[in-house]
Formats: C-alpha cells, sequence, structure tokens
C-alpha cells in the first residue's frame, strides 16, 4: 500500500513494494504502445523515447508489464502499455489493462467520506463511536476520541501494519470481524504522537462510509465516484473480474529469486484499503479530477476545493531519512506527512501530492504536482518499486526541465543495496546459531492449539515426523517447521511466493511446558504486513496435542 521514497518492501495495502533483483526473465514482451491526441501539446524532449525507457525499466527490474499514464493542464498526454500481462503469454498490456491499484484506493475512501460530510452525513472531526457504537480500540482514550479523520492519517498508536494478519493473506473474517478484533490489538506509541502505517483503520471507514451512505462501500464508490469520473473500466474487487476483461497477472520473486505468476487476491473485509483495480486510462482521469480541484470535465464538483485542501493537508508528519544510496539524494524531501488518504512531500521545490500501492505480483505509483497541473500514474505487474519510481522521476524530470539522469542505475544501486543487507541479517542470524543444539522437547510438545488473542489461533501438529503450522483463518499460512537451535524453529510456508518464513519461538515454563509462542519475520525484505511478531501465542488449555505419526 509504500509510503516513502523506498523501503526494500512496503505494502500498501498492505504494501508490498519489494525492490526486485535486476534480472531479466526472458520474455516475448512487446515493445511499448503509446496512445496520444493530436490535439495535445508534444511531450517534453526527454520523453521522446520514453517507450524505449520504459522497456529499459522492465527489463532492468525484471517486470513483465507496466502501464503509464500522464496527465498535464487538464489533459491526457500519453496512455501507455509496454510488455505483457502474464509472462509466457502474448497479450499486451495497454492502457486499459485492469491492474490492482492497491492502497492507492486509500484516496478514493477519504474522497467518500468528505463527500459525505460535504451532505452533512458525517463530520470528520465527529468521534467514530458516535457512527459505530461497538467501535472499540486496545486504550479506552483512543477509543473516545478517535475521529473520523483519524482512520485515514495513520496517527492512531497502532504499530506498522499492525492487525494486517487479519485480512492479508486473506481470511475468512467479514469486514466487521476485522474491526471488532481491533479492541485487542496493542498500541505501539501514544495516540496522534507517531506516524505508523496501517490498513486496518480503513476497514473502519469503509464501515463508517456503509453506515452512513446506506450503501455497500462496493456500490458507494461504483455510483458516487467511478460513474461521473467516467471510470469505466474500473472494478471495486478482484471478484467482479471476468475471464474475458484486459487485466494484468501479478507476478513475484518466489524465494526472492523465481519470477512467477501468483493468483489474484481478493480483499473483500477490507476494501477500503486497497480493494480496487484499475486501468491508466481511468486512472487519468481522476488524477485530473484531483488536480482541478475536485471537478469533474463537465465542471461541476465531484467534491469541494475545501475537502480537498483538508485531504491534501499535512494531519501526520513523517520524519526524513537519508536516501539509502547516494545516487538517490534528489529524492530527499525537505518536507514529509501524510493527509487524508495522501502522502505529501516536496521534490526539487515543488509540492507532491502522491501514494503508492502494493499487492501480490503488483505494485503501483501515483503522483501530482499541483502547481503544474502534472500527474503521472505508473501500475505494473511485478513487485518492484524500484520500477515504479524510476519511470515517475523520468516524467517529473522532464515536466520541471532537468537534465536527464539515470534513475534505472539508481533504482539499481538501491536495490543491490537492500539485498545486501538482507544477505547479512541471514549471515547474522547464521553466525548466532548454535548448529549443535536440539529442541528441549519431544516434537510431540511443541504441537497443539495456540490462540492470539487479536488474531486468532494457530494449530500446530505433527505429521510424518515433522511439525506443520497452520494459521486457522488464513488459507495460504500453512507451512513445514524446522528446527532451527533450542526451542526455535523456521516455519516455512508451502506458498513461496509470500517470502515471508518466519522463526517461531516456544518459551517454557518452570515445569518445561510451553507458556508462550512468539514469531518474528527471517528476512529483513518480507513485508511489513506479515506483522507475525505483534502476535501473542498461549496453549489453549483444552486442545489435545497431536499424536505422532
Amino acid at each position: 500500500m509504500s509510503l516513502r521514497v523506498l523501503s526494500p518492501r512496503v505494502v500498501g495495502c498492505c504494501a508490498l513494494l519489494m525492490l526486485s533483483a535486476p534480472v531479466w526473465a526472458q520474455t516475448t514482451a512487446p515493445a511499448a504502445s503509446a496512445v496520444t491526441s493530436n490535439a495535445q501539446p508534444a511531450l517534453p524532449e526527454q520523453l521522446q523515447d520514453f517507450g524505449a525507457y520504459v522497456d529499459s525499466v522492465r527489463k532492468q527490474f525484471d517486470v513483465p508489464g507496466i502501464a503509464v499514464a500522464i496527465v498535464k493542464d487538464g489533459q491526457v498526454v500519453l496512455e501507455q502499455g509496454s510488455g505483457v500481462r502474464e509472462l509466457g503469454k502474448p497479450a499486451a498490456v495497454d492502457a486499459h489493462t485492469l491492474f490492482a491499484i492497491a492502497s492507492n484506493t486509500k484516496a478514493f475512501t477519504a474522497a467518500s467520506l468528505q463527500m459525505l460530510a460535504e451532505e452533512g452525513k458525517v463530520n470528520m472531526d465527529g468521534r467514530v463511536i458516535d457512527y459505530l457504537p461497538w467501535f472499540q480500540m486496545s486504550d479506552p482514550y483512543v477509543t473516545r476520541e478517535m475521529r473520523v479523520r483519524d482512520l485515514l492519517a495513520h496517527r492512531s498508536g497502532l504499530g506498522l501494519g499492525a492487525g494486517d494478519l487479519l485480512y492479508f493473506p486473506p481470511t475468512g473474517y467479514s469486514t466487521k470481524e476485522v474491526v471488532q478484533r481491533l479492541r485487542y490489538v496493542p498500541l505501539a506509541t501514544s495516540f496522534r504522537s507517531t506516524y505508523a502505517y496501517d490498513n486496518i483503520l480503513f476497514a473502519v471507514a469503509t464501515l463508517v462510509i456503509e453506515q452512513v451512505s446506506g450503501q455497500s462501500y462496493a456500490d458507494f464508490i461504483r455510483t458516487r465516484i467511478f460513474k461521473p469520473v467516467g471510470m469505466n473500466e474500473s472494478l471495486v474487487d478482484m471478484t467482479a473480474l471476468k475471464p474475458s476483461m484486459d487485466v494484468a497477472t501479478g507476478h513475484a520473486k518466489f524465494n526472492f529469486t523465481e519470477l512467477k505468476p501468483v493468483p489474484p487476491m481478493a480483499w473483500s473485509n477490507n476494501s477500503g484499503a486497497g480493494g480496487i483495480y484499475a486501468s491508466v486510462h481511468d486512472m487519468a482521469r481522476w488524477m485530473n479530477v484531483q488536480l482541478a480541484g475536485g471537478k469533474l470535465p463537465d465542471g461541476t464538483a465531484l467534491f469541494s476545493e475545501d475537502s480537498q485542501k483538508q485531504m491534501w493537508s499535512m494531519l501526520t508528519p513523517i520524519k526524513i531519512s537519508e536516501p539509502s544510496v547516494l545516487e538517490l539524494k534528489e529524492t530527499r524531501p525537505n518536507f514529509s506527512g501524510y493527509g487524508e488518504g495522501w502522502s505529501l512531500a516536496d521534490y526539487q521545490g515543488h509540492r507532491v501530492v502522491s501514494h503508492t500501492g502494493g499487492w501480490p505480483g503488483m505494485v503501483s505509483r501515483v503522483a501530482l504536482l499541483p502547481e503544474l497541473k502534472l500527474g503521472v500514474v505508473v501500475l505494473t505487474n511485478q513487485e518492484s518499486g524500484a520500477a515504479f519510481n524510476a519511470v515517475t522521476f523520468r516524467v517529473l524530470d522532464a515536466y520541471l526541465g532537468r537534465d536527464k539522469k539515470d534513475w534505472v542505475a539508481a533504482y539499481a544501486a538501491n536495490v543491490k543495496k537492500s539485498e545486501a543487507n538482507a544477505d547479512d541479517s541471514w549471515k547474522h542470524h547464521e553466525a548466532a546459531r548454535d548448529k549443535h543444539s536440539k529442541p528441549s522437547l519431544p516434537l510431540a510438545e511443541y504441537a497443539g492449539t495456540f490462540r492470539d488473542p487479536w488474531y486468532g489461533d494457530i494449530v500446530v501438529s505433527q505429521q510424518g515426523g515433522k511439525l506443520r503450522l497452520v494459521f486457522s483463518k488464513t488459507a495460504q499460512l500453512a507451512g513445514t517447521m524446522e528446527p532451527w537451535q533450542h526451542d526455535t524453529f523456521i516455519v516455512r510456508w508451502d506458498d513461496r511466493s509470500l517470502n515471508a518464513d518466519a522463526f517461531v519461538s516456544y518459551a517454557l515454563d518452570a515445569d518445561g511446558k510451553v507458556r508462550e509462542v512468539r514469531m518474528q519475520p527471517v528476512s529483513p525484505l518480507t513485508d511489513f504486513s506479515f506483522d507475525f511478531q505483534d502476535l501473542r501465542l498461549s496453549p489453549v488449555k483444552s486442545s489435545k496435542r497431536s499424536a505422532a505419526n
């Protein structure tokens, strides 16, 4: 769902923005094709070779397909597809290809609330409990003081990605069940003190929209936003996809190495955080409405300029970090923060209103320069934030009149460093490991049902002389546990596209019985939505241990 100019892997909707390794998988990908109108001004000189440039980005960062749209001064100056929808298949990406836009959905959720506020149906500074009386955080003060606007600003006191395992990977919980479990999710900081990206409060926002509008979230977005904006190709959730549609397939590096397609993911229990599928053709229309202060092409208002000012006003400051490599020094902003569903920063002295999105196999970025009436959207079908950033900054530089910079090389250097850091992290674990140690207990004693207050149950069973771990509500989180050292194991998930293997550590009581189980991701490249570290798993007393096979 990433909100920074680049961390190794950030979900936006979880944000899932992995910096892919610069290895190119051979494909029969067609070259980029662009759609421009003869009535539009010519592209800047820097973008005359844009099709070839996008192809070079795909090649460097191993991305099968990329779609781009650029708007300027209310006009669409470029809509372009490059590459293929799926590896090994000939269908080309074009301007109408649907991609999961993931956390770029958050801007639609924010706009929906502001539109309802203009109608007097919700007060942005009203208490959430005034609309959802059963809503509850783990702290009574935060429960009482949480305002509707707070749901959109990542300042609740929750930790980074807190609660994401309730819906990512997909679970059997309903949206209301997800929100009801918030009362058990611990806070990491005090209320409104710190920026920490979350998705779960957008599930709360989704329910507020449904409560006050009398419509489902999907129906509200379709009728109140997609239809008037003219986003006729867009869908609120992948469950509406049909086999005949022009839609991209996501791709991930299985085991961080081998690029393969991944199945589409439905996120129906938190659509407001990241459910939308859209094309760059439709996103161009959305960007033009944003850049026009909420006005539709016919001059009527989708939302008011005052509402947009609220969405684009900083609510939560974000600490500015130095770029991880010197090649990205120009990307360091002078200010950084978050508004309502939008990230706020600057680039070369110009305000940038933007967001990124991360989804299994797809990542994206929208960037608006309001003073220039400029917008660019980049949708990709691989988990490479480096790719969408290299494209975005080439476009921004072109319209700012800056000399060409080799952004491909710059982001390749960033990828290399991130991978090196991950290698160093693994070497550290290896060096600290006692390779001669053995589990303290017979394997059967580690089996059982273990319960976390907010997630629910995980089940460990002994099968064929090995331990199997299964998350009860998450079909994809099933894997085999291998002894690591002492009472710590590594669970390796059956689905190797997750790239989220985790340490599983048992704590024993004085009598040698399991008292608690804790987990943490093995790799720093693992998406933050795998918030294993927040789980506090205790044995369920009534559960029967699995018998050894």
